[in-house]
């Protein structure tokens, strides 16, 4: 747990996500707002494809679960969209949708971040931990 609040305290404090909290404080049009919001996605995204790349480069050339990952990765994308097509479904249409659907997007990948980032630390010994131990 500690550590998951490290990582989404120093993902808070990129320059991306300061520049897009910033942002969104001042922004003072819904196409402001939008920019903003697509800002703190593009941070949450970059969060995300860091730390799947340090979970692949922690399974190493075992490629059975690699192919299990890429699996899961692919099935969570499709989740984030249909989740997030979902939640911005009442906004279809008007200026505010795209700020409703980034913002869902930015949410759901920074807790997919978070989860990937919990196989990283995860303690040797743990049987429901699918990666390697560090070394």
């Amino acid at each position: 747990m500690k550590r998951f609040l490290l990582t989404a305290l120093v993902a808070a404090c990129s320059p991306l996500s300061v520049f897009a909290s910033d942002c969104m404080d001042t922004a003072s049009t819904q196409g402001e707002m939008n920019k903003c919001a697509h800002q703190l996605y593009k941070a949450a995204d970059k969060q995300l494809n860091d730390t799947y790349h340090s979970v692949t480069t922690r399974l190493g050339d075992d490629a059975q679960i690699k192919k299990k990952l890429v699996a899961a990765q692919r099935n969570w994308v499709a989740f984030r969209d249909a989740e997030c097509d979902f939640v911005a479904f009442q906004t279809a249409g008007g200026t505010v949708e795209p700020m409703v659907k980034l913002l869902c997007l930015e949410k759901v990948t920074t807790k997919r971040a978070a989860e990937l980032q919990d196989y990283l630390d995860c303690q040797e010994g743990d049987t429901s931990c699918p990666l390697p131990p560090a070394k």
